[in-house]
């Protein structure tokens, strides 16, 4: 832990942007029934899901760890989780051509099951490995449980496999 450095991340800032702007598109572009799974979400994973979001935003800025330094093989890392985001904005590109159904928001992509909640969730993970940073790590495993959770039970209600 000795090593993390306070600063500001371009990194984390490019990551939440490319999380945040597809989101905020979605909000328009919400499948047809959503509302009527969202009543349903376990309070507890809603509550680890709200609770993840804010820790991960707040370490993916504030740490100066995720910044790109020395390339080194370590740095494949870091490629990776970029890697995963890419392959997150393909599954909205995927999703708003779609026709926008709940088993279109739950689907995989290629075969990485649930793709709008499991790869940025890798990413930050694998972020947070990179940058060897134990609290962007813990708060992606919060998040991961809240987000991935809710997301697969979504899922199962409206009939997709998992």
């Amino acid at each position: 832990m000795d090593n993390m450095n306070f600063g500001f991340s371009y990194i984390g800032l490019l990551y939440l942007l490319m999380l945040f702007v597809p989101n905020i598109l979605w909000t328009k572009h919400k499948p047809a029934d959503y509302d009527k799974y969202v009543i349903r979400e376990n309070k507890i994973l809603a509550a680890l899901e709200r609770i993840g979001e804010a820790l991960v935003c707040t370490a993916a800025l504030i740490f100066a760890d995720f910044n790109i330094g020395t390339i080194r093989p370590w740095s494949l890392l870091l490629a990776a989780s970029f890697l995963m985001m890419i392959l997150y904005e393909i599954y909205w590109v995927r999703y708003f051509k779609s026709e926008k159904r709940m088993q279109d928001f739950y689907s995989s992509l290629w075969c990485i099951p649930l793709a709008g909640a499991t790869l940025p969730v890798a990413a930050f993970f694998l972020l947070g490995i990179y940058g060897r940073n134990p609290f962007l790590i813990v708060a992606v495993v919060i998040l991961g449980i809240g987000h991935i959770g809710i997301h697969a039970g979504h899922a199962r209600e409206c009939g997709e496999s998992i």
